[in-house]
Order: C-alpha cells, then sequence, then structure tokens
C-alpha cells in the first residue's frame, strides 16, 4: 500500500477543513499522540491551521486523554 493511503488509515485525526488537513500533512502528523507532541502554538503556527482546528484537535485529544505540549 503507497505510504500516503496506509497514512489516512492509520489516522486517528478528526474530521478538519482542507487546509488544516494539508498542514499537518506536510508536518508528517498523522496521529493525535503526534499533535499532542506540540505546543498549541507550535500547531498553530502551521500554515492552515485556524482557532477552529485547534479546538476540534483539543476536543478529539482530550477524549484519549491527551494535550498539548507545556
Amino acid at each position: 500500500m503507497p505510504k500516503d493511503k496506509q497514512d489516512l488509515t492509520e489516522s486517528d485525526l478528526p474530521k478538519l477543513a482542507q487546509p488544516a488537513v494539508r498542514a499537518l500533512r506536510n508536518a508528517g502528523i498523522t496521529r493525535l499522540e503526534e499533535v499532542a507532541k506540540l505546543t498549541e502554538s507550535e500547531l498553530k503556527q502551521l500554515h492552515g491551521i485556524g482557532p477552529t482546528a485547534a479546538e476540534q484537535l483539543r476536543r478529539a485529544m482530550a477524549d484519549m486523554g491527551l494535550d498539548f505540549s507545556k
């Protein structure tokens, strides 16, 4: 299976707007555990991640017991 198809099937990210999806993909992020390694400020610096996407990711991480790095 091609790597990009594999990443999509293994992703546990919530449904996000395409600019946010592209921003995470370009940063090599496909899992919430990888998002949790970032501070919220670092996440928001990714071009395409706005307040809505950050909040969606925060909620999804909270559901899994994760939070942004401090």
